[in-house]
């Protein structure tokens, strides 16, 4: 795992200062603390960080091709890479190293960039091609890794691992773009369609951007998606036994390393499932480690100790408390853009408690994405039915009023809280799931902003790259729909994003086996029925697993790793939420109604409303703009 950056001048193949290349490495030191290294020609410059992983003593970058034709750099892991390093030599390639960096060369020189479906892993890469002066940047199949990349004035194009790597080159432009504050205010993090930095682009999961110079910049290719269209046949049994080989061969193929190596364990299912097929592969015991919290009612650490007992694994458990609350300019420093995932702070706590013995850790993201395991997924199946026979002619008056009229009561039992549902049935399909996904209503969001932020956001409204994901879908359900986008929004927009900057910044690789693409392509095939049955998500998954896992594990009510944001901001953190409104950078902005923001925050500290996220987010966004020093 490593960090990498570079400069390419597009217009003409001018020279390159090798120390701005070097700095905007030295900005992301913490993804690879073990080395680096800066090359350069005319008209490129190429920097890479290393963690070292594989072949921790050779595959030095930036690295060049056994011709001296191409140059690398490269962020990752490439799982497959011993099948393809013996299929290439087969063909007559010659290599130097053990590593996966040469194998990524040799398959460009033999099969350029219809080498990318060969590349099994998680995956963000350079190739600078001496000959024909063109530089190649491509990203994984579904985003485990990212890549920024932007525009500058004197004509360059510069990319970077991460945001801080590109604001480390001074022609870099620092203006926020006020459409990804929209954005930000409706998901909680800015999605990959947009930047927080106006001009800043991210290399879109599963796409692929070829640099010419004395061409234009082009669009990025897509060369991977995963279809829903259609529906595998055959007996559940026979569905089941080719699940457990898929999970078994992307667990031990990322069970490869050259350094100590672990998991995070949750007590939950899809994290229980890869210690599961961990332990099962694995000779000595695995290493776990789960964070609990200070609030009873939210902490798991039990279940996660119930399966390091059953597995005999090392754990080791750290409760995150109230305090720590204190690091939110470390997390704010992580990210670069606002990120609101209240759930970042004990995922990178369990990074550090990771990192103190393994610098590998296994995860279990992506199952529910893939299998259908959030509530919202079961939502949407069930509200399509209802949408299926009430015209929208209907529905959209009917419940449309209901929902305008029907209280929010935060405080209510969760059968209660009818409100979101009557306003997602009253919407169409897509628009109905884009509610349930995002952290604030469009009519909440119109509430807090300024004149003059409405003037900047025009019509634009951030729902609308969603909704228009879920009706471009290669799908033929509404589950099918849901589940696409949130693979191609959610997944690497929030998920993904938390996971790689939390980890990187303890110099942690995590890796994610339940995003293996032949995994990912099988459960996009089911038959809904096995993804959702008698109110259960993830129902094949579960049923494959229960001959590991116990069903107080498999089918006890799905928690995920939740923050207690909620109470924090009662407690002791009560005064931080007063001053979120007025606070100095968000206050300079003159984005929002400051007035609503205080209200707001009053009514949540006598506990009248839950707005804990909403003020989660503004003082995010807060420490966001201080720490990239930005003018609105």
């Amino acid at each position: 795992m490593c960090g990498i950056a570079g400069i390419y001048h597009l217009p003409t193949p001018k020279p390159v200062d090798p120390l701005r290349v070097e700095r905007m490495c030295d900005a992301m030191v913490h993804r690879g603390p073990d080395g680096g290294g800066v090359w350069t020609a005319p008209g490129v410059g190429l920097g890479h960080r290393r963690l070292s992983i594989i072949d921790v003593a050779g595959s030095p970058q930036p690295m060049a091709s056994s011709d001296g034709r191409a140059m690398l750099v490269f962020n990752g892991e490439i799982y497959n890479y011993r099948e393809l390093r013996q299929e290439l030599r087969g063909l007559g390639a010659e290599f130097r190293t053990d590593g996966d960096s040469e194998v990524i060369l040799a398959a460009w020189q033999r099969w350029g960039p219809d080498c990318l479906p060969r590349l099994h892993g998680m995956f963000a890469f350079a190739i600078y091609d001496t000959a024909e002066r063109t530089l190649f940047l491509a990203r994984d199949r579904l985003g485990v890794k990212p890549l920024f990349y932007a525009r500058l004035s004197d004509g360059s194009v510069a990319f970077a691992s991460e945001l801080k790597g590109l604001t480390a080159h001074p022609l870099l432009r620092r203006e926020v773009d006020p459409l990804a504050v929209e954005d930000y205010l409706a998901w909680g993090y800015v999605p990959d369609h947009r930047s927080f930095l106006a001009g800043v682009q991210k290399l879109p999961a599963g796409h692929s951007l070829l640099l010419r110079h004395g061409q234009p910049l082009p669009a990025p290719r897509q060369w991977w998606d995963v279809s829903f269209a259609e529906r595998r046949q055959g007996r559940a049994s026979d569905l089941e036994a080719e699940l457990l080989h898929l999970l078994r061969q992307a667990v031990t193929s990322r069970m490869v390393s050259d350094v100590p190596l672990g998991a995070f364990l949750s007590g939950g299912v899809d994290s229980s499932a890869v210690v599961a097929l961990m332990a099962e592969a694995s000779r000595d015991p695995v290493k776990t480690c789960s964070i609990g919290f200070d609030v009873g009612a939210l902490d798991e650490t039990g279940y996660a100790r119930q399966v390091a007992d059953r597995f005999h694994t090392a754990h080791s458990a750290r409760t995150v408390a109230s305090d720590d609350f204190e690091h939110v300019d470390l997390l704010a420093a992580m990210f670069d853009e606002p990120f609101a995932d209240a759930s970042a702070l004990p995922t990178w706590r369990v990074c550090q408690l990771a990192r103190e013995t393994v610098t590998v850790a296994l995860s279990g993201d992506g199952a529910d994405e893939a299998f259908a395991g959030y509530r919202r997924q079961r939502f949407q199946w069930g509200e399509d039915r209802l949408r299926a026979v009430v015209p929208q002619g209907l529905r959209g008056p009917l419940f449309g009023a209901l929902g305008a009229i029907y209280p929010k009561a935060d405080w209510a039992p969760r059968p209660l809280r009818a409100r979101s549902t009557l306003l997602s049935l009253a919407a169409t399909s897509e628009a109905g799931y884009a509610r349930s996904v995002g952290m604030l209503a469009p009519e909440l969001r119109q509430t807090l902003y300024s004149p003059e932020f409405l003037r900047l956001r025009g019509d634009y409204r951030a729902e609308a790259m969603f909704e228009q994901t879920m009706r471009a879908a290669p799908a033929r359900s509404a589950l099918d729909r849901a589940q696409y986008a949130d693979l191609k929004f959610w997944l690497p927009g929030d998920i993904l994003t938390k996971v790689d900057r939390t980890s990187m910044a303890v110099s942690l690789e995590a890796r994610e086996p339940l995003l293996d693409h032949r995994l990912i392509e099988f459960a996009a095939s089911l038959p809904e029925n096995l993804r959702i049955r008698g109110g259960e998500g993830k129902w094949l998954l579960k049923k494959t697993m229960r001959r590991y896992l116990p069903d107080d594990i498999l089918f006890r009510q799905k928690q995920g790793f939740v923050t207690p944001i909620a109470q924090w901001f009662r407690g002791p953190l009560a005064e931080s939420a007063r001053a979120i409104g007025s606070s100095a950078a968000l206050a300079r902005t003159g984005w929002f109604d400051a007035g609503r923001i205080g209200a707001m925050a009053d009514a949540h500290i006598t506990g009248r409303s839950d707005h804990s996220r909403l003020l989660w987010q503004l003082l995010m966004l807060d420490r966001a703009l201080a720490r990239l020093g930005i003018a609105a």
